[in-house]
């Protein structure tokens, strides 16, 4: 019977594959799946898949949990095992689906990496204000780090969004806007950026974008990749920045020093506050971290 069992795999993944058009890689990913499920079946004696029930199923999945397997390869294998007893159901076989209304692991979020504050002072120490690049660099890692704005809001950005006068800068992000201040230092990278060097990196006068490349139009993603990776190296810091980490620096050091989560998801332009509390479990993790290490009991 192990035999026919193997066979519905080798069926299955043909009808994903001829049936439901999926990708290659998900049909062997499937296939991986169930096969580790059948030779379970088969270890522990069930040798017809017809007297598996919704308890066969949650054994197995608490089984690979004790493994210590992660969360999201649980949730994959359930996914898994959907498709499959959805196509045995469908190839004749007279049984009660045991995936019915069975929940899939939740899938914790990744706490964000986040930079000391000395690691971004090192970080802001990097740009030398002796050219043009050196003022524009500047002016970009300040402001990100000042007002916590997407970098794809960052690169968006027009001449006409900042206020360096007053202190603000406009975001619209999913057609929705919103005003985030600026400290005096990002304000004052910015104002001389606009003053002493972005006149010398444009090629047409006419050019509406706040920062620009070399060729004097706006920059890229990709190109402020590249920016924030070189000073990363220069500053020799370990922990890997990514252009999201000033973001998520500017959230958790706001939150350590006293903001309230609501203000912080009004200037990140969260739709909704479930997104800002992660940075309330960074800071509850942080607070583990320093307890075990200081007390003498822990």
């Amino acid at each position: 019977m192990q035999e026919a069992m193997q066979g519905y795999v080798e069926q299955f993944a043909y009808f994903m594959s001829k049936e439901r058009h999926k990708a290659q890689n998900t049909i062997q990913s499937y296939k991986r799946d169930v096969s580790q499920y059948i030779a379970y079946l088969d270890s522990h004696g069930i040798t017809d898949i017809s007297k598996t029930t919704k308890t066969t199923v949650l054994t197995y999945l608490l089984n690979l949990q004790n493994q210590g397997k992660a969360t999201s390869t649980v949730s994959r294998t359930l996914a898994s095992l959907r498709s499959f007893y959805m196509y045995v159901g469908e190839s004749g076989v007279k049984m009660k689906d045991p995936t019915l209304n069975l929940e899939a692991p939740h899938v914790e979020k990744k706490l964000p990496q986040i930079l000391t504050t000395s690691e971004v002072e090192r970080l802001m120490e990097q740009p030398k204000c002796v050219d043009a690049k050196g003022y524009r660099d500047k002016a970009m890692l300040e402001l990100l780090y000042a007002t916590g704005i997407r970098v794809s809001e960052l690169i968006s950005l027009d001449i006409t969004d900042v206020n360096v006068n007053v202190g603000f800068v406009r975001c619209i992000s999913n057609k929705k806007e919103r005003i985030v201040p600026m400290g005096h230092i990002a304000k004052d990278a910015l104002k001389n950026y606009i003053e002493l060097a972005r006149g010398q990196m444009l090629k047409d006068a006419e050019e509406t974008a706040l920062f620009v490349n070399c060729n004097g139009v706006r920059l890229s993603r990709q190109g402020f990749w590249k920016i924030i990776k070189q000073y990363q190296r220069q500053a020799g810091i370990k922990t890997d920045i990514t252009p999201h980490t000033l973001r998520h620096s500017f959230a958790a050091h706001l939150l350590e020093n006293g903001a309230d989560l609501k203000s912080i998801q009004e200037m990140l332009g969260h739709a909704d506050i479930s997104s800002t509390q992660i940075y309330a479990h960074l800071m509850k993790s942080k607070i583990k971290d320093v307890y075990a290490k200081a007390h003498p009991r822990a």
